[in-house]
């Protein structure tokens, strides 16, 4: 059997401001909360990684001194489910991301945007539930 992947962990400054700002933007909740980190995840599946099939991850946010200096080498993509790219775009610029330049080309889909903290992430075209 292979690995699934249940948890992404996200360096921050703030867990609780960004954790709010992501449980928003993918109708998460919060899971659990520690001095220093806050873990979100899906209500639909609040078993989480005990399930034994696929599971959407949660996410960590620990608080840490340092402050992000470059680009995210890894980053998420989401994809509205209910509006179109625009739409959700409007809509997260709404919660406070901001838009952010890592290179895309005018030609690029996809729409690249920045949460709170400054952490990248793309908004997709399709629609995929």
């Amino acid at each position: 059997m292979a690995s699934k992947l249940t948890e992404l962990a996200i360096d921050c400054a703030d867990p609780g401001a960004l954790s709010r700002f992501w449980c928003a933007v993918l109708d998460y909740e919060v899971q659990l909360i520690e001095e220093d980190l806050i873990t979100i995840g899906s209500p639909d599946v609040p078993e989480g990684r005990n399930r034994p099939g696929p599971v959407p991850p949660t996410l960590t946010f620990v608080q840490v001194p340092e402050p992000k200096a470059v680009k995210n080498r890894l980053h998420l993509d989401v994809n509205p489910t209910d509006r179109d790219q625009a739409e959700e775009v409007r809509r997260l610029l709404e919660l406070g991301a901001r838009p952010a330049d890592v290179g895309q080309g005018a030609d690029a889909t996809w729409v690249v945007l920045a949460d709170p903290e400054g952490n990248e992430f793309c908004v997709l075209a399709g629609r995929h539930p």
